[in-house]
């Protein structure tokens, strides 16, 4: 029997604007009323052609507060609007990498995932909402702008009655009239696809081989906790003590599940105590990793060159071979000397996931990254934070076949010897006041090139603007860029990841052939000092220091 469908009269909120990925607001602005509502019937009013017809529809999300409470909403509205199909995560769970593979797999029409990704959750915090295609990437800005049209046009959205709610934590078939909801195991699909991709046998032997080897993974309370678990404890065999933090909590533990030095302060610790040999962390929504050792941390710059270096050791990039690289702009450029060596193209592109989608599908792009914490390929179309540690793990397997003993560190020692460092660290500034972050970047466009000290010429200044190669989309004012004579780089973004504010990031590079074993903030101090002084920071956004080093 056909579901009964009402129209619920509504009007429009302002601000409904996606922004990199997806839409991000405090908890207490979606519980509004209506709110969500309208920005779920916004997302199936622009889908694609066909159009939400008879589609079929990912959903799930990171676990956080308020999470069951949507998922039961896409299907009552998505039911409406002609959505035959859902597939969603037992108890709502799916990490976005598992949530990009499942659309794959199952050819389905796209995908709403809810995540305000490494943002703190809970009734106080952050809540996210954020549509992906059917090639399993964040939706291009030209849908993105369609949705933001249809929340500004809105007058009412359409709502299926269902007998009761969906049961989300049951896996199996159910049936609501003509719509059929598919509860999945969350971690089974993406498993598959990672034991397809990485030499398992191998890890497991260098484990043997060296039972001195220690891992410590932290999910940070986020999704990646049952994925952690069932990966590197049930199929590579490390013990339970292995993992840390690995049960999602709807506030991650009323901490910020954002893998860096300062939020993952826990592993730190840890891993500097115990002398762990190879430690790693994930955010919320698990497509962002962090990587280091007892005795030295990966930048994630560092990390996707490191992986790129040695995809021949991977089985997936063994089969597929490696069609080119990728980076985002603020990223360092280590990357780039890897293309070079290997004779890859490789792209520099705007910051969000979506920009390496085109190159993916076109079949130019086969490795990418960015600076924040973002690792990936094109087994999939958004970043994957435990597909970034298992590749060091099958990295550092590999590398211990002809250099027992071989650590991160001496990796990455042996990759600086070969193609040089470049120094890199970002400094975020958190929650500064919109206004006169904007005022800091109108100044620096100002800026003109020429001497700044005795020791640094800036020979070029622009705000970064991107041709994309396979559809000729021009993306503007992504960033301004401060080029010094000898290649060094100061860059200054205004990030679009937080709920409110502005999030100022300075991103500082510098290239060294000789001398590649300095610690990154000594090495970078004269251009940090440049980065302040150029920028009068403290004039525009009254922050001496940041709130974030990496």
């Amino acid at each position: 029997m056909p579901l009964s469908v009402r129209s619920v009269p509504t009007s429009p909120f302002e601000g409904q604007k996606p922004g990199t990925s997806g839409l991000r607001k405090r908890v207490k602005v979606f519980k509004q009323v209506n709110y969500t509502e309208n920005f779920i019937q916004a997302i199936f009013t622009a889908m694609p052609a066909p159009g939400p017809q008879n589609a079929t529809m990912v959903v799930g999300g990171d676990g956080r507060y308020y999470m069951k409470d949507v998922v039961q909403k896409i299907v009552r509205i998505g039911a409406a609007n002609g959505i035959k199909r859902f597939i969603i995560g037992q108890d709502g769970i799916l990490s976005t990498p598992a949530a990009s593979a499942i659309i794959r797999k199952n050819n389905a029409d796209g995908g709403i995932i809810l995540t305000a990704s490494h943002n703190p959750g809970g009734p106080q915090n952050d809540f996210g909402i954020k549509y992906n295609t059917r090639n399993g990437g964040p939706a291009p800005e030209s849908v993105t702008d369609a949705i933001y049209e249809a929340t500004r046009t809105i007058s009412e959205y359409q709502e299926a009655e269902l007998d009761e709610p969906v049961d989300l934590s049951t896996v199996g078939v159910q049936q609501f009239g003509q719509v059929t909801v598919d509860i999945v195991d969350s971690t089974a699909d993406y498993v598959d696809l990672i034991k397809e991709i990485f030499d398992f046998e191998l890890i497991r032997k260098f484990r043997q081989e060296a039972p001195e080897f220690s891992l410590l993974f932290d999910a940070l309370n986020g999704v990646t906790g049952p994925y952690g678990r069932r990966i590197f404890v049930k199929e590579l065999g490390f013990p339970e003590s292995c993992l840390e933090q690995c049960t999602p909590l709807e506030d991650f533990g009323g901490s910020h599940p954002d893998p860096n030095l300062t939020y993952a302060h826990k592993l730190v610790e840890r891993v500097n105590r115990e002398i762990i040999t190879l430690g790693a962390a994930s955010d919320g929504d698990g497509d962002r990793n962090m990587v280091l050792s007892h005795d030295w941390f990966v930048t994630p710059s560092d990390s996707v060159a490191v992986i790129a270096h040695y995809a021949e050791c991977i089985p997936y990039f063994k089969r597929t071979g490696v069609q080119g690289l990728a980076r985002s702009m603020p990223t360092s450029c280590a990357i780039d000397r890897v293309a070079a060596a290997k004779g890859l193209e490789v792209f520099e592109v705007p910051t969000g996931w979506k920009f390496f989608g085109n190159l993916m599908d076109a079949g130019r792009l086969s490795i990418c990254g960015e600076e924040s914490f973002g690792t990936g390929s094109d087994h999939i179309r958004e970043k994957d934070g435990i597909w970034a540690i298992v590749a060091w793990l099958n990295i550092i397997a590999h590398v211990n076949q002809t250099k027992p003993g071989a650590t991160v560190r001496s990796i990455m020692l042996d990759f600086f010897a070969t193609y040089g460092r470049n120094y890199f660290t970002r400094y975020d500034y958190e929650e500064v006041e919109s206004a006169g972050a904007s005022q800091m970047m109108d100044h620096l466009r100002t800026l003109k090139p020429g001497v700044c000290d005795n020791e640094y010429t800036i020979v070029n200044i622009d705000d970064f603007e991107y041709t994309d190669p396979i559809d000729k989309s021009v993306t503007k004012n992504q960033g301004v860029r401060i080029v010094f004579e000898d290649t060094s780089r100061i860059i200054f973004r205004l990030s679009g990841t937080g709920s409110q504010g502005a999030t100022v990031r300075i991103y500082i590079e510098r290239y060294d052939d000789q001398s590649v074993d300095m610690d990154a903030q000594d090495a970078l101090k004269p251009l940090v000092d440049i980065a302040r002084k150029l920028s009068m920071l403290e004039k525009f956004t009254g922050r001496t220091e940041p709130t974030v080093i990496t």
